[in-house]
């Protein structure tokens, strides 16, 4: 699987738009599973699309004969007269480093998922068409990411958020079961964008904690003279977001992400700063069976533990 990702915040009209676009292997033929999930409401459209490809040296994804095509600069999805988006990114804060997102484990070969957030800031610009309402965007923030690797792990979280009161601060946080074989270890990473400064707390340099129940995400980070506490809390009912069973050809919704909830980040050490905003993405999910259908918050909990200090 090679999952792409991009989330726009807008924080002059508070709205959010999430895109993603996940190309699983087949037999029979690469295919994707693809959405378009938006805030406010309660907005998510999503497919299975064949004709599937993805070329990570040139970043080139495209499903679905032109149904769904995106570059390092462009994103374009066509569900329905009531599910489209054209965007374009300018001004792009790319990743600075030579090792991904994960750190070390970026290098780590075998492991179930990899995890690498590419792009920590940017403007979007374009539209999207949400149901019977119509969206410019000509000003926001945007994230991307890509994960890839053999599947979804058994369970994990996820949150990522922008629209503080400084524009140029980015946040991104996940944490997982990562498996190698029949090893198998619960890890965790913090990414942080402060202005033209990069913290990357992941192990083994660095320690990181974390615990959600779908309601409240706590994460406390430090390594390298760094301290990161973030506190995110849901809001609303989240928005169910498809996740591929790759045998079978289908998604299953069990992936569930708050477009909108509250988030407080704190940073002490090297670096000082604190804010909030209330336009994170909080998300919880766990690896679909097929007696799955639709996952829920209340059976859904991931942790490593987390200390009191």
């Amino acid at each position: 699987m090679e999952g792409y990702f991009w989330r726009v915040t807008d924080v002059a009209r508070q709205r959010v738009i999430v895109v993603l676009c996940g190309v699983n292997r087949h037999p029979q033929g690469d295919w994707a599973t693809v959405a378009l999930a938006a805030h406010p409401g309660d907005f998510v459209r999503s497919a299975v699309l064949s004709n599937a490809s993805a070329d990570p040296r040139e970043f080139l994804v495209s499903a679905g004969d032109g149904a769904f095509t995106a570059t390092a600069t462009e994103v374009h999805l066509d569900l329905g007269e009531d599910a489209r988006t054209d965007l374009s990114f300018t001004r792009p804060v790319l990743w600075p480093r030579i090792l991904g997102g994960g750190g070390v484990f970026s290098m780590v070969p075998f492991l179930g998922q990899y995890w690498h957030p590419h792009m920590l800031g940017g403007t979007a610009l374009g539209t999207a068409r949400v149901g019977d309402e119509s969206w410019a965007f000509d000003d926001a923030e945007v994230y991307a990411e890509k994960n890839w690797g053999a599947g979804f792990p058994e369970r994990w979280w996820w949150g990522q958020a922008q629209g503080f009161d400084r524009p140029d601060v980015c946040v991104a946080f996940s944490g997982g079961v990562l498996t190698a074989g029949r090893l198998s270890a619960t890890v965790g990473g913090v990414i942080v964008r402060l202005g033209d400064q990069l913290i990357r707390l992941t192990p083994p340099l660095s320690v990181v904690r974390s615990h959600t129940d779908g309601q409240l995400w706590e994460v406390r980070a430090r390594g390298n003279g760094h301290r990161v506490h973030i506190i995110g809390k849901a809001a609303g009912a989240p928005h169910v977001l498809p996740v591929p069973l790759p045998a079978e050809r289908r998604n299953i919704g069990t992936d569930l992400e708050h477009l909108a909830g509250h988030l407080s980040l704190e940073i002490s050490g090297r670096v000082q700063y604190r804010g909030e905003t209330d336009l994170a993405g909080l998300e919880i999910g766990h690896r679909p069976t097929n007696l799955d259908e639709t996952a829920t918050s209340d059976t859904l909990q991931a942790s490593s533990p987390l200390p009191n200090a």
